[in-house]
C-alpha cells in the first residue's frame, strides 16, 4: 500500500520520529491507520468505526484494559 497518502498524527514527537500514528484516506468510507516504525502492518476500518473508537478512548472506556 505504497501508494496511499499517510498523513501523521499532529500528537506525533516530530518530524523524523518512529512514534508516530499515521492515517490515509481510502475508497469512499475506508481509512487505514499504521505505526511509523512498523510500517508494513496496516489497520484498515471505516471513518465511522474510527470516530467511534476515538469517542471511547477520550471517554475512558477502555481504562480498565490497562
Amino acid at each position: 500500500m505504497s501508494y496511499l497518502s499517510w498523513q501523521k498524527s499532529s500528537y506525533s514527537e516530530g518530524e523524523g520520529s518512529n512514534n508516530c500514528l499515521e492515517v490515509a484516506p481510502g475508497t469512499g468510507d475506508i481509512r487505514h491507520l499504521r505505526e511509523s516504525d512498523d510500517p508494513d502492518v496496516i489497520v484498515t476500518t471505516t471513518t465511522t468505526k474510527l470516530r467511534a473508537f476515538i469517542l471511547g478512548v477520550k471517554a475512558g472506556d477502555f481504562d480498565h484494559l490497562a
